[in-house]
């Protein structure tokens, strides 16, 4: 109980409120209920589900019966298993971008570089000034969900100029920037839509897929749903989205056709889906002190490459997809 207190004192801190009355608003006009008694019941869910006060709405619990309720993973659920699949003495190569890169870099399939790289290997620094796209991507080693990340053409910088630029600012990565796949890149072409893979470890060290996601830009330059987009479920087996794209905007209904390009967004066929099954599943067993990841992948003509993986994977990105609570995937990991 002082636990789930001092997660409803980090959720209150970090609230977004304007989502919050969004979402409130919302939820009292679809179920007629009262606005206080819905806030009483978020606070309630808090302490009997483990999970956030916003998730309250974004799982739409203002319309389940507990039993419903409680097949939902929330935020401390969350934060307790990740902590425990993957520990803070491990969890580093996943929270730091340059260490991911150079933990997984044979996994990649576009140009990426730190500084010390493009000091030492002037080809590869030649690639990047080169790269057929015309444009460069600079990363900060810590930024997540598209944050602390800056586009700018090629043409802007030299051999020398490159390295001063990272050198004086935040940036730890420099990456080309990624020519996604035709199929993609027709679905939603305003940013590279990324396939999210989770995997856990077993006892036997197997890999076990607990879930695929489609990550689907509108008219954004980023796919993280945090920033507005959507995203969609695919079949493990064949690599077919098999079902709408959905927001975490819960005022926002769900898309079988993406509203802007007009492509239908359910019953496409994710391209090189046999490579990046196996890709993902060769990865997950290289560092098996890390159990259970959200692999970032990016789909070119090329293939499948990595862009990062989490430790602390989203639930909103692997459950709300599926429109159902899928924490009875987890559980038998627990023991």
């Amino acid at each position: 109980m002082f636990k789930r207190l001092l997660y409803l004192g980090y959720y209150l801190k970090k609230m977004d409120w304007k989502k919050f009355q969004l979402f409130l608003n919302h939820a009292s006009k679809l179920t007629g209920r009262h606005k206080i008694s819905l806030v009483f019941d978020a606070i309630d869910c808090v302490f009997k589900y483990n999970i956030s006060i916003l998730e309250y709405f974004q799982f739409r619990f203002f319309e389940q019966s507990n039993s419903q309720r409680q097949t939902w993973a929330g935020t401390g659920y969350m934060f307790e298993y990740q902590l425990k699949m993957n520990p803070k003495n491990t969890r580093d190569i996943l929270d730091d971008k340059t260490k991911f890169y150079r933990s997984y870099k044979d996994y990649f399939v576009h140009t990426v570089g730190d500084v010390a790289d493009l000091k030492q290997k002037p080809e590869l620094l030649q690639k990047l000034l080169k790269t057929p796209a015309g444009k460069l991507v600079f990363k900060v080693a810590d930024g997540n969900c598209g944050i602390d990340v800056l586009i700018k053409n090629a043409n802007e910088f030299d051999e020398k100029s490159i390295i001063t630029f990272m050198e004086n600012s935040q940036f730890d990565l420099v990456e080309e920037f990624i020519q996604q796949h035709p199929v993609l890149n027709n679905l939603s072409p305003s940013a590279v839509n990324t396939v999210r893979i989770f995997t856990q470890l077993d006892d036997t060290n197997e890999v076990v897929l607990l879930g695929c996601r489609q990550r689907i830009s509108v008219n954004s330059s980023v796919d993280n749903m945090a920033a507005g987009n959507m995203a969609a479920p695919i079949d493990e087996h064949t690599g077919i989205i098999n079902g709408s794209g959905v927001y975490s905007d819960i005022t926002k209904p769900e898309e079988k056709v993406h509203p802007i390009t007009g492509v239908s967004i359910v019953g496409l066929q994710v391209p090189f889906w046999k490579e990046t099954v196996a890709m993902v599943k060769k990865a997950a067993k290289e560092h098996p002190e890390n159990r259970s990841i959200g692999w970032d992948i990016v789909i070119t003509e090329n293939g499948p490459g990595f862009i990062e993986g989490n430790h602390d994977w989203c639930k909103l990105l692997w459950q709300l997809p599926a429109q159902r609570g899928l924490k009875y995937k987890l559980e038998p990991y627990l023991h």
